[in-house]
């Protein structure tokens, strides 16, 4: 089991973001701890009325509200009396048996997992401290309940968890403003917290697998100036359709500075990963004497590892980026290493494809076992998708032109 906490300034936005899994069909309140009344007939006010009347008693403290997810294996089919029975014993081991608390049993992912509302803040206006709570807390109580639950553990090699992000539907979506936000809330929220990423460029690179795109807009609009961001949903093509939402509009706060945040701490958390995806991109060109693009970028695919190669108007390639969507990490290709920039990959690619002779299935890296449900757009289309984003980004660099030798001058006595 994974236990992961979030804790937050606003309750009402924790129950919007449940409640509104629950209206779309994809989440179900399972288990309403220190609330009066039946499950069925509360509605959204009685469950923000109870927690507010806590958080009101003590003005003081901002950060009062926590989010939760209990996270388990894959292969581990849970029925809701036991994930109630996991979910309470989890909040009774962190102190949090006698806080009211909301339990949503979401099923928007490819493992079985629960969500958790509640606050810190007791009945006599004390609060829980928070400080450390995943390590010092959440940790020591999610050993022992895999212990109690007999669940796979989170450290062993058997653990699975599938993190599926669906992409936003288009057709629902573009009816109105609220479809619309909720499908893009849905993808960002998971895209911005899952992936590691160290530029906007990168973050819309995963953003863009389902359908959805950050924009600055153009550089001499006031939003640019003022670092606004705005979220579309794209069709099939990569063109925006449906109404843009403000950044500043959704629960997770995808704004251009809440970003440029994870950009600098996501520089060390994906390094772990570098070796990884240089490797499986070795162990494809190692069952080839001579591989096309294509099939170098569906031999990654099957590893679940998206190249996007991008080009200028006259189709000269000039960037490349990895997706790795195991790890959850995006990487310019020139971060791997010169070898794996684009200028370094379209000198080992050829023209025609020529298997090793004798090479077997397991002369490859196994294919990744956790495959998310994804529906990639077209490749082609998705390349154009990025070349508007990316193509003209400075940190990308320009496209690549031959290096002109430099003349050794003679040395004069």
């Amino acid at each position: 089991m994974v236990a992961k906490i979030v804790s937050g300034k606003q309750i009402r936005g924790i129950l919007h973001y449940n409640e509104n899994k629950v209206t779309a069909g994809q989440a179900q309140l399972i288990l309403a701890s220190g609330f009066a009344g039946e499950i069925d007939r509360m509605s959204f006010d009685n469950k923000l009325i109870r927690f507010e009347n806590l958080t009101m008693t003590n003005g003081k403290v901002k950060t009062n509200a926590l989010h939760i997810s209990l996270n388990f294996d894959s292969s581990e089919t849970l029925d809701n009396v036991s994930l109630q029975a996991i979910a309470s014993a989890y909040m009774d081991k962190i102190g949090f048996g006698d806080q009211p608390f909301l339990v949503y049993r979401h099923g928007d992912a490819a493992h079985t997992h629960v969500h958790i509302a509640t606050t810190n803040i007791q009945p006599d206006g004390k609060r829980i401290p928070l400080h450390n709570i995943g390590l010092l807390v959440s940790e020591p109580a999610r050993k022992e309940i895999e212990q109690e639950f007999n669940l796979v553990r989170a450290e062993s090699k058997a653990f699975k968890q599938q993190v599926a992000i669906k992409p936003a539907d288009m057709e629902k979506a573009t009816y109105g403003h609220l479809p619309t936000k909720r499908a893009i809330s849905n993808v960002v929220g998971a895209v911005m917290t899952q992936y590691k990423y160290t530029s906007l460029a990168e973050f819309n690179a995963a953003l863009k697998q389902f359908n959805v795109v950050a924009d600055r807009g153009k550089e001499d609009t006031l939003m640019f100036q003022k670092k606004g961001l705005i979220y579309f949903l794209l069709d099939r093509e990569g063109a925006k359709i449906g109404v843009p939402i403000k950044a500043s509009a959704f629960y997770s706060q995808p704004t251009l500075a809440n970003l440029e945040q994870r950009f600098a701490q996501n520089l060390e958390k994906r390094k772990p990963y570098r070796d990884e995806l240089k490797a499986a991109i070795e162990h494809v060109f190692k069952n080839y004497t001579s591989i096309t693009k294509n099939t170098f970028i569906n031999e990654l695919q099957k590893r679940n590892i998206l190249a996007v190669f991008r080009h200028n108007e006259q189709g000269l390639t000039f960037g490349l980026t990895f997706i790795d969507n195991t790890n959850k990490t995006v990487f310019k290709g020139s971060d791997l290493g010169k070898a794996y920039s684009a200028g370094g990959l379209m000198q080992r690619l050829g023209t025609v494809d020529k298997p090793v002779q004798g090479a077997s299935k397991t002369n490859y890296l196994p294919a990744r076992d956790t495959e998310p449900e994804t529906q990639y757009l077209r490749p082609d289309a998705f390349e154009r998708q990025l070349i508007t984003l990316m193509g003209k980004n400075k940190e990308e660099g320009a496209p690549l032109k031959p290096r002109r030798k430099k003349k050794k001058r003679s040395m004069r006595l």
